[in-house]
């Protein structure tokens, strides 16, 4: 067992042992992928479960996908936040998308590494993605502002879900102007009310439904 992403389990108690074994293995997986391409910042590897695959998982303290719903993740990046919620809901499909084609390449190398069936990297640009989807999960791409015309008309009215469809922004520091200038009816979520870790003091969900 990874002893790293034991700080996965301790959240998230009732994890079966494909999905353990899923998180366990990324590790590797990034660590093999940075020392070709700079995935994410070399620093940042060694503190993977915290900063990247527990801080993707905050959206699903907030929200339980359903399973048949669709999630795009906007600027995915190395596949964050859309993969650790892929493993975490395997009934949900999910769409990564990022305008940097080698980063979709690592996506979907490390899905197939690790055996995950319903997530799909595509690169492409926000606008140009097809289709409709019940929620949009990204992580700090842009601000509200730029981010929202990207995927306004991407969302699925008809929620099946416990909180109306629409989008769920990862983001930390001071976002009160930044909420303020997007004029967008915007709740924020402190990540600290699910997580203790000093990392997660100043990081929020930030949720824009669609009625």
């Amino acid at each position: 067992m990874n002893t790293n992403s034991e700080v996965v389990y301790k959240y998230f108690p009732n994890l079966t042992e494909v999905q353990k074994k899923q998180f366990d293995m990324l590790e590797d997986c990034y660590r093999d992928w940075n020392a070709k391409i700079n995935v994410i910042s070399r620093k940042d590897v060694d503190s993977l479960y915290v900063r990247h695959v527990l801080h993707s998982l905050a959206i699903a303290k907030y929200v339980e996908f359903k399973p048949g719903e669709k999630i795009l993740d906007v600027g995915t990046g190395g596949g964050f936040p859309g993969l650790p919620l892929a493993i975490l809901f395997p009934e949900t499909e999910f769409l990564l998308v990022d305008s940097i084609g080698k980063k979709i390449k690592v996506v979907n190398e490390v899905a197939s590494s690790i055996g995950l069936k319903n997530l799909k990297g595509l690169h492409a640009r926000a606008e140009a993605v097809e289709g409709r989807f019940d929620f949009i999960v990204s992580r700090a791409v842009t601000r509200l502002k730029d981010f929202y015309p990207w995927v306004k008309d991407k969302v699925t009215k008809q929620s099946k879900n416990a909180i109306p469809n629409g989008i769920l922004y990862l983001k930390g520091g001071d976002l009160r102007e930044e909420i303020r200038e997007s004029n967008l009816e915007a709740s924020l979520v402190p990540i600290a009310d699910y997580f203790n870790e000093d990392f997660f003091e100043t990081k929020y969900i930030v949720y824009i439904p669609f009625y």
